[in-house]
């Protein structure tokens, strides 16, 4: 018996819509299985793919300058991550504030203040990190990263299931970077501008104005930030960090 070329028809079609669910078009946001986690902010989330920050994923924030507004874009996640996991916040420019951190709501007994001497080790201890899996979260701060360092940042975040937030300076949006989401920030009245430079759609094309609220306690005390060596500077291997509770070294 044959089959009529209609149902021909039906079923190609429908054939072909189902091999079309999983092809991303560069015109959408993507959409994956992977996890995210809202950014708490509406605006934001609805410009992210899968709607929040993902896992297993380095995401780069790159900042004008460090204290303008960085960590209350990022208060609503780290609260939500430090209630049950551990936050390792690697080579900060400031000592971290205990008081501030509860007033935020994050579980400072869950903050891991890690300083190492160098760049080098900073990159190992963020890497090794990731590897264990020890930490839901990581933040890095870096002045300048080798490629070869930001590939291996990716791989192991993507081998795990942990958040990973790298910052450094704005001029490091010019360089090429493997990470699927990065972004600008920038001072403004009542909050931060935020450009999202790279992501898995369309391009953004105007910066998200991000309000934050009022904080009456700064959420770090400023230190006299540490040099960043160079990777290359460094001709010993990297030493093992010793990761002290954060709860040990805030005031």
């Amino acid at each position: 018996m044959l089959t009529p070329p209609l149902a021909i028809t039906t079923a190609a079609a429908q054939a072909g819509r189902l091999a079309m669910r999983d092809v991303w078009r560069a015109s959408e946001l993507a959409i994956s299985r992977s996890t995210t986690c809202t950014t708490g902010h509406q605006l934001l989330d609805s410009e992210l793919p899968n709607n929040g920050w993902p896992r297993s994923a380095l995401i780069e924030l790159l900042v004008q300058q460090h204290g303008i507004g960085e960590m209350q874009l990022l208060k609503p996640v780290l609260a939500s991550l430090s209630a049950r996991q551990r936050v390792a916040l690697v080579q900060p420019p400031y000592l971290p504030h205990a008081m501030a951190c509860r007033a935020w709501q994050v579980n400072d007994r869950n903050l891991l203040w890690l300083k190492p001497a160098s760049s080098a080790d900073a990159l190992w201890s963020a890497e090794q990190i990731l590897k264990n899996g020890s930490c839901g979260a990581v933040l890095l701060w870096q002045a300048n990263v080798r490629p070869e360092a930001l590939r291996r940042l990716n791989l192991a975040a993507q081998s795990t299931d942990t958040w990973l937030w790298l910052l450094r300076p704005i001029a490091a949006a010019a360089d090429a970077s493997p990470s699927p989401l990065r972004m600008t920030l920038r001072p403004a009245p009542g909050g931060i501008s935020v450009e999202i430079i790279k992501r898995k759609g369309p391009h953004c094309d105007q910066p998200l104005f991000i309000p934050l609220g009022d904080m009456p306690v700064p959420l770090h005390i400023p230190l006299q930030p540490a040099p960043h060596d160079h990777e290359t500077d460094v001709k010993r291997p990297p030493a093992v960090v010793a990761a002290r509770s954060a709860t040990t070294v805030l005031v």
